[in-house]
């Protein structure tokens, strides 16, 4: 008896400055993707937070421009249907109600603020649908990096100093020099893809670094500059998580900003894998499963550490939903540790398929 195709749901889009990012992750997964496995259904949430059902073979215009990709086509409205048994998508076409699909699964492909911060992660669960990718704390603290770093140096893991202003909240730029001296770096605290940041050198950058990040969000971090390489490594898995072999960033532009990320072909050069002392990548890997498990996350994230010259580590940030783009460091340091692009996506699908099931498993009433 030939087994039945998974249905999975690509979930992309969003409300976040990452709209962009999110699009073109999810033609890369979609595209490597087996399709003799998964019947494909994208799901594409425009700016203004509507969901909408799309063919995946033509719901994107300008697919290989960051600049210019959206989304375009016909489409249809949907809401998810929460019952028992869930995994229920409807349509509506005005006031109508002419589609009804059934999901196996969900893969949230939505970087940033309404997306890889609990906010989804908590919608699926309510509707009980399977979900790729950490759970509603992992994301929650995850994408809040005044939290996250609080709950690093709570479990004594090495980061760097910071602090927090809330938009309320006054900071004299000499207060901030005393602590952390300078330069420093300005990011809102809750966004990913380097959206908001600034490098502040001067006070006068310093007024101006806080109305942009407070334009995104309204807690901002402050945090010391470090002088030292970029490194990032992969992790996966539930309960028993694996790191990948580490990679190293090497920024074009003076830090990696957005547009070195997405926008500028010659942003970054990257060496995938770094070539480190052994002893050192273990640090790293081992560091970067601690800092996963502290963050209560699950099915992926990418951690990113700093590595000064003489040989320490800090970690930078964590990321619950990586890039998926063909140049994204998430799959391509999985591909040199020998998990291919294709069985990587397979992989992440069964981890969740795997957590809903040891949930449903659990008792809800006494």
């Amino acid at each position: 008896m030939e087994k039945r195709k998974l249905r999975l749901g690509i979930l992309c889009g969003g409300r976040s400055a990452e709209h962009e990012i999110s699009l073109i992750s999810a033609k890369s997964v979609i595209d490597a993707l087996d399709k003799d496995k998964y019947d494909i259904f994208l799901i594409g949430i425009d700016k203004s937070g509507a969901w909408h059902l799309r063919d995946h073979t033509s719901c994107l215009m300008h697919a290989h421009d960051p600049k210019l990709i959206h989304l375009h086509g016909e489409k249809q409205q949907i809401a998810l249907l929460p019952r028992d048994q869930g995994k229920e998508i409807v349509g509506y076409q005005g006031n109508q109600l002419n589609t009804k699909i059934t999901l196996d699964v969900i893969f949230p492909i939505l970087h940033g603020t309404y997306g890889e911060d609990g906010t989804v992660q908590g919608l699926l669960k309510l509707a009980n649908i399977p979900f790729v990718g950490a759970g509603v704390l992992g994301s929650a603290v995850g994408m809040d990096k005044d939290v996250m770093k609080r709950l690093l140096r709570d479990a004594q893991l090495p980061i760097a100093k910071f602090l927090t202003l809330r938009s309320h909240e006054i900071l004299a730029f000499q207060e901030v020099v005393e602590q952390l001296g300078l330069p420093f770096f300005i990011k809102p605290a809750n966004l990913g893809s380097s959206v908001g940041i600034s490098k502040v050198k001067s006070e006068q950058d310093y007024l101006t670094a806080l109305q942009h990040a407070f334009t995104f969000d309204r807690k901002v971090v402050i945090e010391e500059y470090i002088m030292g390489r970029e490194i990032e490594c992969s992790v996966l898995g539930n309960e028993h998580p694996l790191a990948s072999l580490p990679g190293e960033v090497i920024p074009q532009h003076e830090f990696y900003s957005y547009e070195a990320k997405y926008l500028d072909e010659e942003g970054a050069a990257f060496n995938i894998p770094v070539i480190l002392p052994s002893e050192l990548v273990e640090k790293i890997q081992h560091t970067a499963i601690q800092a996963y498990q502290t963050l209560c996350c699950e099915g992926m994230a990418r951690v990113d550490f700093f590595l000064k010259e003489n040989g320490e580590v800090l970690i930078n940030e964590i990321n619950t939903i990586p890039g998926f783009t063909k140049i994204s460091m998430y799959p391509k340091l999985w591909q040199v540790s020998g998990i291919p692009y294709s069985e990587l996506l397979d992989r992440l699908i069964q981890l969740a398929l795997d957590r809903f099931d040891k949930e449903k498993a659990l008792k809800t009433i006494v």
